[in-house]
C-alpha cells in the first residue's frame, strides 16, 4: 500500500537521523501521515518533526530538514517521490511522482488466511422482515465481502432463534387468535397476528401463561405445538432467505437454536461451566432456582449498560434456557471447543442447515468470530466472552468481535404515513413488531421501485427493482455504525446526492466514455506519457484512486463498511468533476490517451468498490 511505503520510508529516515545524532530511538513514537486537503501542501504530509522537537532538543524545522535529507526510496520503489518540501512550523510535505506510481502495483498486506465466521441477519422466525433487520443483513454481508476481498476464509452463519418468545407468541396466536385479511405471504399474515396476540396479552395478562407452555413445548419437541412451531419457523425463514437474495445477501449455514439444544451442546457447555466458580445455582432471593453467571470484579461490561452490575441468568428457575445460555454453547462450537458437532443437510441450493439427521461437513473451527448485532445486545455479547474466559479460553474470547450498530427508527413524516400518532412531537419514533409498527422490507422495495420507475426515462440496463434494492442497501450502509438511522421514506427513495444510484450512474458514465474511444485504451501505464503538469482535477482523482488499498485494509481491521461508502462517494464526485473540466475524448493524442487510461483506472477501482459494497456495476443506467 502506498501510504505504508511512505510511512516506512519516513520511519527509516527518522531512524537514520537518530543514529547520526547519537540519540536513542523512542519506542513510543507514532509516525502519522495524511493527505492534505489543499493540493498545494503535497500529496502526503507528516508532522513527525514537531513530535521530536522536545526529544532531540532541536527546532521542528531543523529536524524536518534532517529527515528530508535522509528520505529516499530504493529498489522497486525508486523514483516514487517527485520532491519533498519542509513547511513551517515543521511539516514534511511529499509530492508523488504519479507516473512512477502508475507503473507499480500496491498490494494489500499478506493475509494469514484465518477462518472467520461471520454471523448476521438472525431474524426471529415469526414474521416478515423489516428495515431494521435489513440494516443488519447489509452490514453483515458487506463485512463478508470485505473479509473475503482481503484474503480471509469466511463462513457465513444465519442464527435462527426457533425457541424464543417471539416464535412462541406467533404459535399462541395461530392456536388462539382469529385473524382474517388479505396477505400475500405467510410472513405478512404473521406480522399482523404477532401484533394482535400482544394486544391480547395486554387485555388478558393471564394469557401469557400460554406463551410459557409453548416455550416448554418448543424446547421438548415432538408434540403438536412443537411441530407447528417448526413449520412456522421454516416457512418464514425460507421467505427471509429468498427476500435477502434480492439484495445479493447469501449464507453458508443456517444454525437453528433447537439444534444446539437437541444435540446436547448446552448440556456439554453447562458441565464445563459447573467446574468454574462463576456458574452457580441461586438458593435464595428473587433468582432462587436460577443458574446464573456471576459477575466478577473484572467483568468488562459497558459502563452505560443498566445491567452491568447484575448476574446473568442462563437457566431460569422453571428450567427454560435464556438466549445467552445457548449462545455460549454456540460460540464454544464455533471455535471447535466442544467435542460435539451438528448433522447437516441442504436447506436449498448452496445453503446448508443444522439438524438431527444428515451428513458430516467441515463447518465451525473458526480462528475469529464476528457477530453483527445491534447495540442493545452489548451486555449478552460480553457475557459470552466472559463465559469463554472463565473456562480458560481467553484467546478465543478476545477473538469474538461484536459489530454493534444503531437501530432504525421512523421520522415523524414516515411515522405519520404509517398511521402513528405523532402529537408528542418526537424527533423519531421506534419501530415495534409487538405493535405492528414498522416498514416491511417488501413494502419498502415496492415503494422505491415505483419511485425509480416514475423518474426513469431510459428503461434499458438494470431493472427498476435491481436499482431499488441497490439504493436501499447503500442507504443502510452509508451511516456510521453507531448512528441511529431515522428512516424517512422521502430521503431513502432519493436517487441523487450521496446515494447508490449516484455511484452506479457514475460507473455507467465512465463505461460509456470508454466505449466511445476511437483509439486503443492503454492499460499498461508504462506505455503512457503523463502530462508535464497535471490538472488539479486529474491530480485529485489520482490521489483518491491511490487510497483504495488503504481504505479496504482499514475497513477489514476496523470492521466499518460505512468507510467504503464515504470513499466511493468522494471518488465518484472527483471523477464527475474531472469529466466536467477535462475533456476526455478531445485534445492531442497524448492527452486523450492519458485521460482514457485515468478513466479506465477509475472504472476498475470504482467497480471493485461497488462489488465489495454489494452494488451492481451497470454499463448504462
Amino acid at each position: 500500500m502506498l501510504n505504508q511505503i511512505i510511512k516506512d520510508g519516513i520511519e527509516h529516515s527518522v531512524h537514520r537521523v537518530f543514529n547520526t545524532l547519537g540519540a536513542d530511538y523512542p519506542e513510543d513514537i507514532a509516525i502519522l501521515i495524511e493527505q492534505p486537503a489543499n493540493l498545494e501542501h503535497g500529496d502526503y504530509s507528516c508532522n513527525i518533526a514537531m513530535q521530536l522537537a522536545k526529544t532531540l532538543r532541536k527546532s521542528p524545522m531543523v529536524i524536518a530538514e534532517l529527515v528530508k535529507a535522509e528520505l529516499q526510496f530504493k529498489g522497486r520503489f525508486a523514483g516514487l517521490l517527485q520532491k519533498v518540501e519542509v513547511a513551517a512550523p515543521g511539516f514534511i510535505n511529499l509530492y508523488m511522482n504519479w507516473q512512477s506510481w502508475s507503473e507499480h502495483s500496491f498490494e494489500l498486506p499478506a493475509s494469514t488466511g484465518e477462518k472467520v465466521i461471520i454471523e448476521h441477519t438472525s431474524i426471529n422466525p415469526n414474521k416478515a422482515a423489516h428495515v431494521g433487520h435489513l440494516r443488519n443483513a447489509c452490514i453483515g454481508d458487506t463485512l463478508v465481502r470485505i473479509m473475503k476481498r482481503t484474503g480471509y476464509n469466511v463462513e457465513v452463519h444465519n442464527y435462527i432463534d426457533d425457541l424464543g418468545n417471539q416464535l412462541a407468541d406467533t404459535v399462541v396466536g395461530l392456536l388462539n387468535i382469529p385473524l382474517e385479511g388479505e396477505h400475500q405471504r405467510f410472513g405478512d399474515f404473521c406480522w399482523d397476528l404477532y401484533a394482535k396476540v400482544n394486544k391480547e396479552y395486554a387485555l388478558n395478562p393471564e394469557m401469557t401463561h400460554k406463551r410459557t407452555d409453548i416455550l416448554h413445548s418448543l424446547e421438548q419437541g415432538g408434540g403438536n405445538e412443537a411441530w407447528l412451531g417448526n413449520l412456522v419457523a421454516e416457512r418464514i425463514v425460507r421467505e427471509h432467505v429468498e427476500e435477502m437474495k434480492h439484495f445479493g445477501i447469501y449464507y453458508d449455514l443456517l444454525v437453528w437454536e433447537s439444534s444446539i439444544l437437541k444435540e446436547g451442546f448446552w448440556a456439554a457447555a453447562a458441565e464445563l461451566l459447573k467446574q468454574t466458580a462463576v456458574f452457580v445455582q441461586e438458593t435464595e432471593g428473587k433468582l432462587a432456582g436460577c443458574w446464573v453467571l456471576k459477575q466478577g470484579t473484572e467483568a468488562n461490561i459497558g459502563a452505560d449498560s443498566e445491567e452491568h452490575h447484575l448476574d446473568k441468568v442462563l437457566v431460569r428457575s422453571n428450567g427454560i434456557l435464556t438466549y445467552t445460555a445457548k449462545d455460549i454453547a454456540y460460540h464454544l462450537w464455533k471455535f471447535g471447543l466442544l467435542t460435539k458437532d451438528f448433522s447437516y443437510s441442504e436447506f436449498s441450493s448452496g445453503l446448508w442447515t443444522t439438524g438431527l439427521t444428515g451428513t458430516q461437513e467441515s463447518y465451525g473451527q473458526a480462528d475469529r468470530v464476528i457477530n453483527v448485532i445491534d447495540y442493545r445486545q452489548e451486555y449478552p455479547q460480553q457475557m459470552v466472552k466472559q463465559a469463554l474466559g472463565a473456562l480458560g479460553y481467553n484467546e478465543q474470547a478476545d477473538k469474538i468481535h461484536h459489530v454493534s450498530y444503531g437501530v432504525v427508527s421512523l421520522s415523524p413524516a414516515s411515522a405519520a404515513e404509517l398511521g402513528i400518532d405523532i402529537s408528542e412531537g418526537k424527533s423519531s419514533y421506534a419501530m415495534s413488531g409487538r405493535q405492528g409498527i414498522g416498514i416491511k422490507v417488501s413494502d419498502l422495495v415496492e415503494l422505491m421501485e415505483q419511485n425509480i420507475e416514475y423518474s426513469r426515462s431510459d428503461k434499458d440496463g438494470l431493472s427498476s427493482r435491481m436499482i431499488a434494492t441497490a439504493a436501499i442497501r447503500y442507504y443502510l450502509l452509508r451511516f456510521n455504525l453507531g448512528t441511529e438511522i431515522v428512516f424517512d421514506f422521502k430521503q431513502a427513495t432519493e436517487i441523487s446526492g450521496n446515494t447508490g444510484v449516484y455511484l452506479m450512474y457514475t460507473f455507467a458514465r465512465a463505461t460509456s466514455v470508454l466505449s466511445k474511444a476511437t483509439i486503443p485504451i492503454l492499460t499498461a501505464a508504462a506505455q503512457l506519457q503523463f502530462p508535464s503538469k497535471l490538472e488539479k482535477a486529474e491530480l485529485a482523482l489520482l490521489r483518491q484512486l491511490s487510497l483504495w488499498p488503504k481504505i479496504l485494509h482499514s475497513a477489514s481491521i476496523e470492521l466499518t463498511p460505512n468507510t467504503l461508502c464515504t470513499y466511493a462517494h468522494t471518488l465518484a464526485t472527483l471523477f464527475n468533476n474531472f469529466y466536467s473540466v477535462c475533456p476526455i475524448l478531445k485534445g492531442d493524442s497524448a492527452t486523450i490517451e492519458f485521460r482514457l487510461w485515468l478513466t479506465s483506472r477509475f472504472k476498475d477501482i470504482l467497480g471493485d468498490v461497488l462489488e465489495v459494497l454489494g452494488l451492481p456495476t451497470p454499463s448504462r443506467m
